[in-house]
């Protein structure tokens, strides 16, 4: 058996970083809550690749003084705690004293830091040039600044700066190569950054912050924006809009920030955002406790949008339960949940929460989404011979037409280029496909049709999305699925780290007709977009999208990504609960239940039709 032995020092900082330094975000988040304890009110960072070749911070902090630069990389060296007790206390946002030389052991730092009082100090001295001599670096003197190469630390040397802290990360697991490969792509790592940054800038009001890329001005959020203007610069005015303030005190608790309205939920938890004492966590209980305000205002898999900021002492919570500092445990979170709970489900109960008719905009609006298409009508993807052209909402006819429950015998046009060529004439039309007998809707949501067993009740909305998910799963194999290019590009704002995993993704949507282009920050432009989704606004498919990508724990294979997405698009372009339909409409519907092998279930598990037998509505009306 192999004997015990002590591992060497650069090992145990390999361990250690690998517990608290996953990505490059890890590292942007390290040191912004170092610059936060440190009194920044302004942090400037730049971002190169992803993360990957630079991370470099700097703030406007008090400094560290140059006698401490080198135990500003040692392990679990720290200037925010001395006893034990002071872990029952935290006020600070670190306290480990192990992200710096977690950083240092799996990267190149350099590190430039001169106090406020040194800087007049140093500007009296004269010094304006770097120099090796140690003996230059005395307290009143000029800053100074320190390498450390994969944990290798280097002498200090003065440093002519501007007062504040300036640290620059290069190559980050240039010495672990294993790790570096685990690395995504740059515009992924660079969500992650963005989502980090979202966090800290929602929690410090009152701190200037800069964000670049490339060279490249992701966001700037001015000292004076206050918590709703940074929401809506991170998310949109649609959300912004749409928030209700919470202010609640009970006790040493104190709950305050936004709830959005139910219209407003998305299909994750990625839009919820719980702060205790200034500081973004994860905690299940309170975000359930949030979920459960919202019951009977949210369908089954969505989830509400809320900025939520808790105050409570210090003794009240443990900080110290995960390296990261992102879950910690209440001393009394029974009570907690309740607050949470009852907080939220009252001011919702304040609002008139009725959902408010959002209509298309008018053909002949100033906006237009499509170019101009060769007829008047939109073409279906089941307008072809035998399956007429769906109309949402068609027009009542009334009995006084004289046409009671007949169609009229207008002919339905067929889809350009679906009709099949007749060589020496004119494609023929489609023949009208004869109605289906004894087939009535119901509820603008169901069809009963009567059958050889008894009666079956079938789900328009469901069968119509298996049947498009059919069809367009088939033409995406064949490459024909047809695409309309839009005019005017449409910008769609989204949160940073959702524009990074949907350009991610491009190439997946792009096999679907889904055309998607960086505009650069957070904005994404939809070139082209599939016919079959109709007027569909293209922010709302391409926000749908987004947060069924979100919403997966996994990345999905480049095939489970185009059945969930398909599954989405059959989902949008089919018929709905509440579109009445033509007779004949409703006898082409039930026909397509032939069109797959698989139209009892839709593509998300729903049945699309129920058989009540013959025997069975014999037996409860008692007949046998």
């Amino acid at each position: 058996m192999p004997r015990i032995l002590q591992l060497p020092t650069s090992v145990i900082t390999k361990i250690a970083a690998g517990e608290v330094i996953e990505r490059p975000a890890s590292v942007v988040k390290e040191l912004l809550e170092n610059s936060l304890d440190a009194g920044a009110t302004r942090i400037d960072i730049d971002i190169e690749q992803g993360g990957s070749e630079l991370i470099r911070v700097v703030d406007n902090g008090h400094g560290i003084d140059p006698d401490d630069l080198r135990l500003a990389f040692a392990n679990h060296a720290t200037s925010k705690l001395e006893t034990a007790d002071d872990l029952f206390a935290v006020r600070t946002m670190g306290f480990r004293g192990e992200a710096l030389s977690s950083i240092g052991g799996v990267a190149q730092v350099t590190l430039q830091s001169r106090s406020q009082e040194s800087g007049v100090r140093g500007q009296e001295a004269g010094v304006n040039a770097l120099t090796p001599d140690p003996c230059l670096l005395t307290p009143g003197s000029l800053g100074a600044e320190i390498a450390c190469n994969g944990g290798d630390l280097s002498g200090p040397r003065i440093w002519n700066g501007s007062p504040g802290t300036r640290i620059e990360v290069r190559h980050l697991f240039f010495n672990t190569p294993v790790r570096r490969k685990f690395l995504k792509t740059a515009s992924t790592e660079m969500g992650h950054i963005c989502e980090i940054f979202t966090r800290i800038a929602l929690a410090k009001p009152g701190l200037h912050l800069t964000l670049q890329h490339n060279g490249k001005k992701v966001y700037e959020v001015s000292a004076s924006d206050d918590l709703l203007a940074r929401i809506g610069t991170f998310f949109g005015k649609e959300v912004r809009d749409q928030l209700y303030a919470i202010d609640k005190q009970q006790g040493p608790a104190h709950l305050f920030g936004y709830v959005a309205d139910p219209a407003c939920d998305r299909g994750n938890t990625k839009a919820q955002y719980l702060f205790l004492n200034g500081r973004w966590i994860r905690d299940r209980s309170l975000g359930h406790a949030l979920q459960e305000g919202y019951r009977g205002l949210l369908m089954t898999g969505r989830y509400a949008v809320a900025f939520l900021f808790l105050e409570l002492p210090p003794d009240q919570v443990d900080v110290n339960v995960h390296p990261t500092k992102s879950e910690v445990r209440f001393r009394d979170s029974g009570a907690l949940y309740s607050f949470v709970l009852a907080t939220v489900r009252n001011r919702l109960n304040e609002e008139n929460l009725t959902s408010r008719l959002q209509p298309p905009s008018s053909p002949n609006g100033s906006q237009t989404y499509f170019s101009p298409r060769p007829t008047e009508y939109t073409p279906s993807l089941f307008a072809k011979p035998g399956f007429p052209t769906f109309t949402k909402n068609p027009e009542i006819r009334s009995q006084e037409s004289g046409v009671s429950g007949q169609e009229s015998e207008e002919e339905i046009p067929a889809s350009p280029g679906m009709s099949a060529a007749i060589p020496g004439g004119e494609p023929e039309a489609p023949p009208v496909l004869q109605e289906v007998l004894n087939a009535i809707q119901v509820h603008n949501t169901y069809l009963v049709v009567e059958t050889s067993d008894g009666m079956l009740v079938i789900d328009q909305h469901a069968l119509h999305e298996r049947v498009l998910y059919e069809e367009i799963k088939e033409r995406v194999r064949q490459g024909a699925l047809d695409v309309q290019p839009i005019l005017i590009p449409e910008p769609v704002e989204l949160a940073a780290e959702q524009a990074a995993i949907l350009l991610e993704h491009r190439q997946a949507l792009d096999a679907l007709g889904l055309g998607v282009e960086d505009f650069g920050g957070n904005t994404v432009i939809v070139t082209r977009y599939p016919a079959l989704l109709g007027r569909r606004h293209p922010a709302e498919i391409l926000k749908r999208v987004t947060d069924h990508l979100m919403n997966k724990e996994r990345v999905p294979t480049r095939e489970q990504l185009l059945s969930d997405l398909m599954s989405l698009m059959a989902c949008h372009a089919a018929v709905r609960s509440g579109d009445a339909l033509t007779n004949e409409e409703i006898a082409a519907l039930v026909e397509m239940r032939h069109l797959s092998n698989d139209t009892h279930h839709c593509p998300h598990g729903r049945p699309t039709a129920l058989l009540f037998t013959r025997q069975e509505l014999d037996r409860q009306f008692r007949r046998i």
